[in-house]
């Protein structure tokens, strides 16, 4: 006899089965997002755009949408998804509603970008009340990292254009409030770009940089409880001196292009001027020191900036640049931060590389593509994305505890959305029962005992 290997029993597979919910773990979401007070705050805040005699209400369609966008969906047709399931989700509109809402908001153009990012920025400070020792701001100070992010087209759509990588598409510039190394981050602004859009533009930037504040609990927003975090592409004399008049509410790191003259200056810092690099366990880096530059390198610059250089081995195979010294990288960033150690402050700059993790989440996140044609259009679908992130960084810092609270969408998908269950009426209740035998049943049902115990809004 044959021993049989990796083989896969044979299932009759047949339609029509009653009382099963797919996407059954998306109730965690759902009961997010009421918690939240999101859906009531978007409902209040769409109200100029329904129409007297409308079935849907616009608040809730928009959900949906974002929902189907957290579930993995790509475009507005993925609320099918959601329709499929009433039992969960509740009544979904058809999609020639839900393309006839996304055009009349196009329409209202920056008006109703600003009620839904309103309504948007009223839940987050809900729910960072409610999170409490590990809302953003547990560290005394809430970090916004920005970062562009290529999203290729591959037809004419409104703004497209080539890429500096050679590409076709939008180089939107986003903004993330960092939940440290314990959580995710939650989106607080895009700016939708041309593809041949620089990425170093101030008026931009100061753009970006309003829009994500005016996202932040108004307490954020003065005593230099925010700190604004960027790459080289903020680092432009308009953008520094915008924040810099803002020195007294506002702190900044800021990275900056290794010019000529600051080239110059890292040659003249003597050897004893050279502090190691740390960690984040404070152990020193290998290969790595942070120095200060002063002198004439700064006047052009704002008063009270504090250039820091880094110099550090080249990883095996680097290419090294012009503007390198003595075989060594070099980087260097702005900030304001007056009384903490150099080293301290380049090991905070360098933690901004968790924003690329957050670009990676949004591409899996609903911004694979702009699937819209129209430039309004797809500010609204930015919108939609930023919702449906927001919900995927609220609902494990509300209601997941340990590693679980460090998943990103995809793997969220994968354990606990995907999930199956069966509904049953019992008691003249509707109860929807997960599978007894799914790996990650208890995950879920510990995290709606979470949800379930928190106050609802009121």
């Amino acid at each position: 006899m044959k021993k049989r290997i990796g083989s896969y029993p044979h299932v009759r597979v047949e339609g029509g089965g009653r009382g099963v919910a797919s996407q059954a773990g998306a109730v965690l979401l759902v009961e997010t997002l009421r918690k939240a007070g999101l859906g009531t705050a978007i409902s209040a805040a769409l109200t100029p755009w329904r129409k007297p005699r409308a079935v849907h209400d616009p608040g809730k369609i928009l959900l949906d949408v974002a929902l189907a966008v957290a579930l993995g969906g790509d475009c507005l047709a993925d609320v099918g998804v959601l329709r499929a399931e009433p039992s969960v989700f509740g009544p979904v509109a058809s999609d020639p509603t839900v393309s006839r809402l996304i055009d009349t908001l196009a329409s209202g153009g920056h008006r109703a970008l600003a009620a839904i990012r309103a309504a948007r920025a009223e839940a987050r400070d809900r729910v960072w009340q409610l999170a409490g020792e590990v809302a953003p701001d547990a560290g005394g100070q809430v970090i916004v990292d920005f970062d562009g992010v290529l999203v290729l087209a591959h037809s004419e759509k409104q703004d497209a254009a080539a890429t500096w990588k050679k590409t076709f598409g939008h180089h939107p510039l986003m903004a993330f409030a960092d939940h440290g190394s314990g959580g995710s981050g939650e989106p607080v602004a895009a700016l939708l770009w041309p593809g041949n859009a620089g990425s170093n533009t101030a008026a931009d930037h100061i753009t970006a940089s309003q829009r994500a504040l005016a996202q932040l609990p108004k307490k954020y927003r003065r005593g230099r409880q925010a700190l604004i975090r960027t790459d080289s592409g903020g680092g432009t004399h308009e953008f520094v001196a915008r924040l810099a008049q803002r020195g007294r509410w506002l702190s900044y790191s800021v990275g900056m292009t290794v010019t000529d003259a600051i080239h110059q200056a890292v040659l003249k810092v003597p050897a004893s001027a050279w502090t190691p690099a740390v960690e984040p366990d404070g152990e020193i880096r290998a290969g790595a020191w942070v120095a200060e530059l002063d002198g004439d390198v700064l006047k052009s610059w704002p008063k009270g900036m504090r250039l820091i250089v880094r110099k550090e081995r080249p990883h095996p195979g680097a290419q090294l640049r012009l503007t390198d010294a003595d075989g060594l990288r070099l980087t260097c960033f702005a900030t304001n931060t007056a009384d903490r150690a150099i080293a301290a402050l380049e090991l905070r700059h360098r933690q901004r590389a968790r924003a690329e993790d957050r670009i990676r989440n949004a591409r899996a996140t609903g911004l694979r593509n702009l699937p819209l044609h129209d430039a309004a259009q797809n500010r609204i679908w930015l919108e939609i994305v930023q919702i449906a992130l927001d919900l995927l960084a609220w609902m494990p810092m509300l209601a997941l505890t340990g590693q679980a609270r460090r998943w990103e969408p995809r793997r969220l998908r994968l354990r606990l959305f995907s999930a199956a269950g069966q509904l049953v009426t019992t008691g003249r209740r509707r109860v929807l029962r997960l599978a007894g035998h799914w790996p990650w049943t208890d995950v879920i049902t510990g995290a709606l005992q979470r949800l379930a115990a928190l106050p609802n809004p009121g």
